[in-house]
């Protein structure tokens, strides 16, 4: 509603002018919140594997920065990893809970799922097994 008032104001050649700053001002906002945005990221890794892990959460002891986060898993077969979360994906970083061995060259995976799958067989199990607990349950749906 105030936009329509606001149309009254100034042709439309300034109002176009104005929007389009607003959304670069928005953009440029965008990247500030990036810090925010690899522990929410890290966060969503974790919450979509959890089921199949014995433990996994968002590392509270290595600091979380713009661009990286590290989360602690241990897998069902009680092996640990601590995991680091960049643009360029995930990769083991340490053998232990918060600890990032920085003469581990270890390869990226861009998800948690091919990740997980490498490390641990009963991962790969559980996964399959939800898939088609997932897919029985649609079946059973489109029956009734």
């Amino acid at each position: 509603m105030g936009f329509s008032r606001m149309e009254t104001d100034c042709n439309p050649m300034e109002l176009s002018g104005v929007s389009g700053f607003e959304e670069e001002a928005e953009l440029n906002g965008f990247e500030g919140t990036d810090m925010k945005d690899m522990r929410l990221e890290a966060e969503a890794v974790v919450n979509d594997v959890l089921f199949a892990v014995n433990t996994m959460f968002v590392s509270k002891t290595l600091r979380c920065a713009d661009d990286v986060a590290y989360i602690n898993v241990e897998t069902r077969e009680r092996n640990r990893y601590c995991l680091e979360l960049t643009e360029a994906g995930l990769r083991v970083v340490g053998y232990a809970f918060d600890q990032v061995d920085d003469h581990l060259q270890t390869p990226y995976h861009e998800t948690v799922y091919s990740l997980l799958d490498t490390l641990s067989p009963a991962y790969r199990e559980a996964f399959g097994n939800a898939l088609l607990q997932r897919l029985e349950a649609l079946k059973r749906e489109g029956q009734s």
